[in-house]
């Protein structure tokens, strides 16, 4: 792959796994490893490897959520207003570097959970973020909290982070109410995840979000990404804005 130091191969029984369920394997200088495709520590240590795999299976959300997000803004009225936005789950600074590009940011802040991604950020594209947390936002400090709530967000976004185990419901909420009212929000999240069988929380969350605090503006079904055996993999882009504090389930 072009940029990427190492050569990836599919094996055929990798073609039908769900999607938290594959893996590839990778031949380095040091042998070959298999790395799950949701194993994204071992993924930012390798310079290109993510951005190139990703690319390569069509991802699209970066680009969906932020050219959504932009689009809704424009549609009521923004103008240019500064935007001091949260990255959660920034990973290496992908939809950072696409927040910029589209909305021209005044701050954009990355947080993540893995010292990986932070270091992948800071090594591929350092003049993202304005500074870059590594906590789990489920259970923070209060500390933490005021060290966040220093920077004044209007606008939360989230990419391809929600119910797979990397962001919880709690860490969601909690980031959502570091917000104040009328605070743009934007994330996507596997339809399956919105559905009568989900089991991550998610549904309900969400649902008790556009009950009480939660101004939905857009919501539509797209593709996130191809599977390695090349099917669709399906996901909702959801913009709004927040009209009041959520609680946990």
């Amino acid at each position: 792959m072009n940029g990427c130091p190492v050569e990836i191969v599919i094996p055929e029984k990798c073609r039908h796994l769900d999607q938290n369920e594959e893996w590839i394997k990778i031949v380095t200088d040091d042998g070959e490893e298999t790395v799950r495709l949701h194993d994204y520590g071992r993924f930012y240590q390798i310079p290109g490897l993510y951005d190139n795999f990703y690319k390569s299976l069509n991802c699209q959300s970066p680009r969906v959520v932020c050219e959504t997000l932009k689009a809704q803004m424009e549609k009521l009225g923004w103008n240019g207003e500064a935007v001091r936005a949260l990255d959660l789950g920034a990973g290496n600074g992908q939809v950072g570097e696409m927040l910029t590009r589209q909305l021209d940011c005044e701050t954009v802040v990355g947080l993540d959970i893995i010292d990986e991604a932070r270091e992948a950020a800071e090594r591929d594209r350092p003049e993202v973020y304005a500074d870059y947390y590594v906590m789990d936002l489920a259970d923070p400090t209060e500390d933490a909290l005021q060290n966040l709530s220093r920077w004044k967000f209007n606008t939360l976004v989230t990419v391809a982070a929600l119910g797979f185990g990397d962001i919880s419901t709690r860490a969601f909420i909690n980031a959502y109410n570091l917000l104040p009212d009328d605070a743009w929000v934007a994330f996507n999240i596997k339809d399956r995840f919105l559905s009568d069988a989900d089991d991550t929380g998610f549904s309900e969350t969400m649902n008790e979000l556009l009950d009480d605090s939660f101004e939905l503006l857009e919501s539509r079904r797209y593709c996130h990404r191809l599977s390695l055996a090349g099917n669709p993999l399906h996901y909702y882009v959801i913009v709004g804005r927040k009209n009041g504090a959520a609680s946990y389930n």
